[in-house]
């Protein structure tokens, strides 16, 4: 199955807040379970965008890899706003935090 950047999109709208999920988490629930590169493009595309909290998309381990794209620390202030704690880089008690498109949205 051919997934779109809008796909993608769909699925990281619906992330709630104070919850984060990761890039191949978003893949496997659509289909696509070694895509995990191509929704981090689609996150890197989405930069400015308000509508789509990227924000919510980091790494399997935590890590918030997509700060790149955020620059500075604007992807962790936005992170801690909703109650998630990060320290050095990586969300703190990730699996309390961590939401699963394929478990929540049926």
């Amino acid at each position: 199955m051919k997934i779109s950047f809008e796909d993608i999109y769909q699925v990281v709208r619906l992330i709630p807040e104070g919850r984060i999920t990761s890039y191949g988490a978003i893949a496997e629930y659509l289909g696509s379970k070694g895509g995990a590169r191509f929704v981090g493009w689609a996150m890197n595309a989405c930069h400015g965008d308000d509508s789509i909290p990227a924000h919510r998309v980091v790494n399997r381990a935590g890590v918030l890899t997509g700060k790149v794209f955020f620059g500075d620390n604007r992807m962790q202030e936005l992170l801690e706003n909703e109650g998630i704690i990060v320290e050095n880089d990586k969300i703190k008690n990730f699996k309390n935090h961590y939401w699963i498109p394929k478990e929540e949205l049926l």
